[in-house]
C-alpha cells in the first residue's frame, strides 16, 4: 500500500493549518533527550507543573497530577523547574538511562 505523498503545490499557500486539532496527531516526544520523571511521595499537587507545560503534557484528573504524556513532552524541563524548590517531585533523567530500564 504505497501512501501518495503531497508536492509543494498541494500544500495551503503561506503554510496554513487547515483543519483544527491536527497537533495532537503528530507525536513529538521522540525529540527528547531528558524526560520528567515524578516522585508521588514529595507531590503535593500544586500543578504548577501542569499550568506552566507548554506541550500539555501534564495529566491531571480530579485535581490530582496522574501522569504525563510522553508522545508529546518535548523533555523541556519546564515542569521540573517550576515544581517547588522544597518539593522537588519532578527530576529530569537522560532519556538513554530510561531505555536502559
Amino acid at each position: 500500500m504505497s501512501v501518495q505523498k503531497k508536492g509543494w503545490r498541494d500544500l495551503p499557500t503561506g503554510g496554513l493549518i487547515l483543519e483544527a486539532g491536527s497537533s495532537h496527531t503528530y507525536k513529538t516526544g521522540g525529540w527528547r533527550t531528558y524526560r520528567p520523571v515524578h516522585n508521588p511521595q514529595k507531590c503535593i499537587n500544586c500543578l504548577a507543573c501542569w499550568i506552566y507545560c507548554p506541550d500539555s503534557s501534564v495529566i491531571v484528573t480530579d485535581g490530582k497530577f496522574v501522569g504525563f504524556d510522553l508522545d508529546h513532552c518535548k523533555g523541556c524541563g519546564v515542569c521540573a523547574y517550576e515544581c517547588p524548590k522544597k518539593v522537588r517531585a519532578i527530576t529530569m533523567t537522560e532519556e538513554a538511562e530510561e531505555a536502559k530500564d
